[in-house]
């Protein structure tokens, strides 16, 4: 298993601290036993996406047989594998160690690390032992959720205890096997907020298909190419797109179409090479932004050369 915490992560003692616990070990039935969470949408697997959403995690667990993922995971498995989302949330939950839990599908395509702060937020507001999004229809979606750490264990040992013993050789994960998540979360103080967006899962392949259509519409695409990049690249820094794109403009209006990519390619090298932060980007940007309006104002300035009218030709700079 590979332990992981982000640069930044909140420590042990830190009220911000949290877990998360990704279950992605589902057969899949209603797609064919396809491997879901390797399934792409916006060219990013299912599995990576929600990585990418819980990414302030100190600890992720992800509860599946090993695959290879964007970021770094700890690894789990419920015993018997297959046991049910009970059995997995159990299983993942033993290698967790903050107070409170993040516990997501492995099937969420539009879940964005707002949504999960908004889910500890409703957490740590009030007294409720979890915060859960709801669909458009209203309906819970109990893998879409905040907890406290210690109401899933007290709900989890109620469970395993009240559960019929199977002899020799059963296991806590064997009690639990089988038995559906609602019977952990109706014993449970559960908060509600609403996310018709968020909380779209991907069961069928009309939901694959709805969820990488709406992935290109004209006002996520760009949003969504740049979260899919930095992943491919192993980038994680937050940037204002916004100057980059206007700085493309500039350089190809004031210089010449080619100059965009290139611009934007050497702010990025100049800011990766002071080590800078999302600061040192826009910077960079800035400076070669008002390069690129000098070079456009010296082109529209033809009436005043800087080299007078009657220079000798020696004196020009052009002069061989």
């Amino acid at each position: 298993m590979t332990a992981y915490e982000p640069p930044g992560a909140p420590g042990s003692d830190d009220p911000r601290a949290y877990d998360a616990v990704v279950l992605a070990g589902g057969g899949a039935r209603r797609l064919g036993g396809a491997d879901k969470p390797g399934l792409r949408v916006g060219g990013r697997a299912l599995l990576d996406r929600v990585l990418g959403a819980c990414a302030g995690a100190r600890t992720t667990v992800v509860v599946a047989d090993t695959r290879p993922t964007a970021r770094p995971v700890r690894w789990a498995r419920e015993d018997p594998p297959g046991g049910g989302p009970l059995a997995a949330l159990d299983a993942g939950l033993r290698h967790t160690t903050a107070q409170d839990v993040v516990v997501l599908s492995a099937d969420l395509p539009f879940l964005e690390q707002a949504t999960v702060r908004r889910l500890l937020s409703a957490l740590r507001t009030g007294g409720a032992d979890g915060a859960l999004l709801t669909d458009a229809d209203g309906r819970d979606q109990p893998l879409v959720a905040a907890y406290r750490a210690h109401a899933l264990r007290r709900g989890l040992a109620a469970l395993t205890a009240a559960a019929p013993t199977g002899g020799r050789g059963s296991t806590v994960g064997g009690a639990l096997s089988g038995l559906p998540l609602r019977r952990l979360t109706a014993a449970l103080d559960l908060t509600r907020v609403p996310d018709h967006v968020a909380s779209f899962d991907c069961d069928t392949w009309d939901d694959i298909a709805t969820a990488r259509a709406r992935i290109r519409e004209h006002g996520h695409v760009l949003d969504e190419w740049i979260s899919a990049v930095k992943d491919e690249l192993g980038i994680d820094l937050d940037v204002d797109t916004g100057v980059l794109l206007d700085l493309a403009r500039d350089a190809a209006h004031g210089v010449a179409r080619p100059a965009a990519p290139l611009t934007t390619f050497l702010v990025g090298y100049a800011a990766a090479q002071g080590k800078g932060g999302p600061e040192a980007v826009a910077q960079a940007a800035r400076k070669a932004a008002a390069l690129a309006l000098r070079w456009a104002d010296e082109d529209t300035a033809g009436a005043q050369p800087d080299v007078a009218p009657d220079a000798a030709p020696e004196t020009r700079p052009d002069a061989g």
